[in-house]
């Protein structure tokens, strides 16, 4: 069994990112948007505010109170849609239920849309042509994939889980690459012996420990991108880690496995739509 290290791969990414940033007269920049009082979407937004710091990206943060109407909140994106000094726009999820999601990523601009998920891009990604950007998570899977050597080609890939963020994206990516994909929810059939057929499997339920030993080929891939805290804090991924472990040829543990991986690839897309904006792509 080999551990892969979210930590370690992106490190590597931010150093690149570091090293292009420290050549640049203008920074690239990314503002991001939160709305209310969510503990962990502010702690979220803290930690991608400090690590585009760190590798020489300015960022803007823009709060507002949870009560924003969603004319406010369409109007300010404009304003950042048509700001030059602004590359890339994050809106953080999820927002408060008065606010219409789909019609906010709608007004993102396609080209400044660090997030992936803009229409546009969705699609783009879905018929397997290059978008502006692709969703963060599900490129930190497959930057995983890349950085072991792990070859989707020919494989079946399953995924349990049918999220718009994480699975059908990398779905589509998957299948981009020549996997034959089966993606598997609540609602499937005999999902134990679906997913025990994987040689790459992808777990994004959000679920404690949903996923045992019964569920795992032996040799399989398993990539674990769900976690969850319990009543005493502790985090814990969707795979019952200490009993799959020993079955698989690769796992990614939580924390320190896919999660780590996800700022990189915010990163590595502010400064991709920096490059695609001034023509250097």
């Amino acid at each position: 069994m080999i551990l892969i290290d979210g930590k370690t791969t992106a490190k590597k990414v931010f150093d690149k990112i570091k090293t292009e940033t420290e050549n640049l007269e203008k920074k690239p920049a990314i503002a991001v948007i939160i709305v209310g009082n969510d503990p962990a979407s502010k702690i979220y937004v803290n930690r991608k505010h400090k690590k585009a710091k760190e590798v020489g990206i300015n960022s803007l943060v823009i709060e507002f109170d949870e009560n924003i109407s969603q004319e406010e909140l369409e109007s300010k994106i404009n304003e950042l849609n048509n700001d030059d000094s602004i590359n890339a726009i994050l809106v953080q999820l999820p927002l408060p239920k008065h606010l219409n999601t789909y019609r906010i990523i709608e007004k993102i601009l396609p080209i400044k849309d660090v997030d992936g998920f803009h229409p546009e891009n969705a699609g783009k990604i879905n018929i397997g042509i290059e978008a502006y950007a692709a969703p963060c998570t599900p490129l930190g899977v497959m930057t995983l994939l890349d950085e072991y050597k792990i070859n989707p080609e020919g494989k079946h890939a399953v995924i349990i889980g049918r999220s718009n963020i994480v699975s059908k994206p990398l779905a589509s990516m998957l299948l981009s690459k020549n996997a034959t994909v089966t993606i598997c929810h609540s609602k499937t059939q005999n999902l134990k012996e679906i997913a025990s057929t994987a040689d790459i499997l992808v777990v994004a339920t959000g679920k404690a420990n949903i996923v045992t030993s019964d569920y795992v080929k032996q040799g399989a891939v398993v990539i674990d991108v769900g976690i969850s805290r319990d009543k005493d804090g502790k985090i814990h991924g969707d795979v019952d880690f200490d009993n799959v472990a020993e079955k698989t040829s690769y796992i990614t543990p939580v924390p320190g496995g896919v999660g780590a991986m996800t700022i990189a690839m915010l990163m590595q897309n502010t400064l991709r739509l920096y490059k695609i904006q001034r023509g250097q792509k």
